[in-house]
């Protein structure tokens, strides 16, 4: 309890007592910080007893505890309140599940505790005396009520939200109070509320020395948590070290919301050595995918009307063979290419078909979009299960995009040797000219494909659908074991890591 007769007195004493929130997390919550979460907490609690009203930006690699350290800090500011009393005030972009996260993992920290329960109050609120956590939800929508931070004013994934409505709706809570400020989350793009947070405060930083910036990229947890940096090896592993999801979720990197798809690094990887093969080689297993496209009235050779119409949607096939690497993720090697420009399906299934009887593919995954859906009923009839219909939406796409990259960001695709073919030619061509766009950022939803009026993407959505195989298995190889996700076992321990 601070009272304004001793508040010099008492302030000397918390200073020197800055270390408090370590001893009240690993003796009261029994669940101690680690060094990192520490600091950050540390400068968080400084700043509100203190007074001082700073803004604070926080990065923590995903998984490292981010949310586990809002909550001690929650937790341990509503305790030192509980007489005085105090309002906190946390935002998160969505109310469900976000925001009932947040207060629910505050909640759970109090009942394991050696501290009483904390009261929830009008199912938004949590209680310990006189002081009160209030969530909201930061949604374009949503109905924010007034409200008053004295405590602190919390914005979690602070990336997500929205700019405006933060500045609006939320920054003037705590104006009357100059309360201290924290912003959490992770990088994305440089348009961001935390991303303009950041180079703002680091500004500040220059002017005064005050750090107000913390961020711990992956490798700093995993000298902590080996476990954790094992896990994130193999992530890396598997999306490749240039997948914006690393870059920005494990590196903390900011990346551009827009831009050309394949960056010339991710090209490089994505050319093999292989020469373009037009029958079997070996024993597989092989992959067919097929991009779908519509019907011509006319009857000219597709090569000819591709050359004349360069933006006319062509029928594109793909033929892969799997390999598999030492730790069991697929390989996907390019063996040859198909299009046609204009063809009726009632002519392209017997050629499809017979491709299929050529290769014995496992799988032969089809655009069943709109009139791809009839071609691939048809397929299904003649091939059996084999056939596995793929249906683009926003999100499928989104998805396929966001797959596509791991496969050639970790060098998981890999084209044949450059050959005087124009299917070569044309699939290099849509890959020089795609582009892709970040929108709905929450859902991290991307918009991709070749906008060039003089190019089309058949080849290259043909590609991508190797990205939605699934459940391929190596042959002539050991199976491949599933390790135990690390962070589930961290999960169990007193000193875990939740986010």
């Amino acid at each position: 309890m601070l009272l304004t007769a001793h508040r010099p007195t008492i302030e000397r004493a918390l200073y020197a007592d800055m270390t408090q929130i370590a001893r009240f997390s690993a003796h009261l919550l029994h669940r101690p910080l680690r060094s990192y979460q520490f600091e950050v907490a540390a400068a968080i609690v400084d700043s509100v007893l203190r007074a001082k009203g700073l803004t604070f930006a926080v990065m923590m690699s995903r998984q490292a505890g981010k949310n586990e350290t809002s909550a001690h800090v929650e937790a341990f500011l509503l305790n030192y309140f509980r007489r005085r009393g105090g309002n906190i005030v946390k935002v998160s972009p969505t109310f469900k599940p976000q925001t009932i996260n947040s207060l629910l993992r505050l909640q759970a920290l109090y009942e394991a505790s050696d501290l009483p329960a904390a009261e929830g109050q009008h199912g938004y609120m949590l209680a310990v005396g006189r002081a009160r956590c209030s969530f909201y939800s930061g949604a374009p929508g949503a109905n924010v009520v007034g409200a008053t931070a004295d405590l602190l004013l919390e914005a979690d994934e602070a990336q997500d939200l929205d700019p405006v409505k933060w500045n609006k709706e939320f920054r003037p809570m705590g104006a009357s109070t100059n309360v201290t400020s924290v912003l959490w989350g992770t990088a994305w793009t440089a348009d961001t509320l935390l991303a303009e947070t950041v180079r703002a405060l680091r500004r500040q930083e220059q002017t005064d020395g005050q750090r107000r910036v913390f961020v711990v990229p992956w490798p700093r947890v995993a000298q902590e948590v080996p476990a954790y940096g094992a896990y994130v090896r193999a992530e890396i592993a598997r999306l490749g070290p240039g997948h914006p999801l690393v870059r920005t979720q494990y590196e903390l990197e900011e990346i551009e919301a827009r831009g050309g798809m394949f960056k010339p690094a991710t090209r490089v990887l994505m050319q093999g050595e292989h020469p373009r093969a037009r029958t079997p080689q070996g024993p597989g297993p092989y992959l067919l995918t097929l991009d779908v496209a519509g019907e011509a009235e006319d009857q000219t050779e597709g090569a000819l009307l591709r050359a004349t119409e360069p933006r006319r949607d062509s029928t594109a096939l793909t033929v892969f063979r799997v390999g598999f690497l030492k730790s069991g993720l697929p390989v996907f090697s390019v063996l040859d290419r198909y299009y046609w420009t204009g063809t009726p399906h009632h002519e392209l299934l017997p050629a499809i078909v017979r491709l299929a009887e050529l290769w014995r593919p496992e799988q032969l995954i089809v655009d069943a979009t709109g009139i791809g859906a009839g071609l691939t009923s048809f397929l299904r009839a003649e091939l059996g299960s084999r056939v596995v219909p793929f249906v683009f939406t926003s999100e499928s796409k989104s998805r396929l995009g966001w797959d596509l990259l791991a496969l050639c960001t970790s060098g998981r695709f890999r084209d044949h040797a450059p050959d005087d073919s124009a299917e070569y030619a044309q699939f290099w061509r849509e890959v020089a000219a795609a582009d892709y766009e970040v929108v709905d950022t929450p859902s991290r939803r991307m918009r991709w494909g070749v906008a060039d009026p003089r190019v089309h993407d058949d080849l290259l959505i043909s590609a991508a659908l190797v990205a939605a195989a699934a459940g391929l298995s190596p042959r002539h190889e050991p199976a491949v074991i599933e390790a135990t996700d690390p962070l589930s076992a961290l999960s169990a321990q007193p000193s875990a890591l939740a986010n």
